[in-house]
């Protein structure tokens, strides 16, 4: 089989999200540059390419959080399709959603410490929609989850800061990183709050008959521990 080298502005990961420098076929291009995503796609042994999608995030007028977050998942998707076809482009939108408002990337310091104050002591939902485009065209699911912070004081907020997790963050917090200590409770799914839903990512590859990890194995492997 001829193996399809990474476009410019490409670079191929493997399981665990390092750089594959394997000759596998990569199964898909993820469009999205977060190191997460690509850990995430790793931990179930996908080869991919990575190249990032350029579209405009801006909330529509009266666009609901989940339908927002879907219709970014899907231009995402879509928008690398169109490079990199006949290749599946799996992609995938976060948002913080805490009283009908979506919280997404902070803009700035006062703007991160103004949402964790918004954050801290409640309960708020974490949506992230995923979208695999196909040949046969563009399927997507939503996972949403809850999440509840403790108190955060306001010498607690701006030390957070000052570690550089909150910037790129929707919500301006990492829950795989130090804001683990300001969740109480999350009801849901973990790696859908951060960033790519795995068993919702796991059904669209499996619908689309695109092989991960788990399936790959699973064709060698019978019985418990041996």
């Amino acid at each position: 089989m001829t193996e399809r080298a990474p476009a410019q502005g490409q670079a191929r990961h493997g399981k665990g999200g390092a750089p594959d420098m394997t000759n596998h076929e990569p199964v898909l291009c993820l469009a999205s540059g977060s190191p997460r995503r690509r850990e995430l796609l790793g931990q179930i042994g996908l080869d991919h390419i990575v190249l990032v999608a350029q579209i405009d995030e801006s909330v529509r007028p009266g666009e609901a959080p989940a339908a927002y977050v879907e219709r970014l998942a899907r231009e995402k998707a879509l928008d690398v399709w169109q490079r990199v076809r006949p290749l599946p482009v799996l992609a995938a939108d976060t948002a913080v959603v805490l009283d009908g408002i979506i919280y997404g990337k902070p803009r700035d310091r006062d703007e991160a410490l103004e949402m964790l104050g918004r954050l801290s002591g409640r309960t708020h939902e974490v949506l992230t929609a995923v979208a695999l485009a196909t040949a046969d065209g563009v399927r997507t699911r939503l996972s949403a989850s809850t999440v509840t912070f403790r108190e955060i004081a306001p010498e607690e907020r701006a030390a957070y800061w000052e570690t550089g997790e909150p910037a790129d963050k929707a919500g301006g917090y990492a829950v795989q990183g130090r804001a683990a200590v300001f969740i109480e409770r999350l009801t849901g799914s973990y790696s859908g709050v951060m960033g790519l839903p795995l068993f919702e990512t796991a059904e669209l590859l499996r619908e689309a008959g695109l092989p991960y990890g788990l399936q790959h194995e699973g064709m060698h492997t019978h019985g418990g521990a041996e």
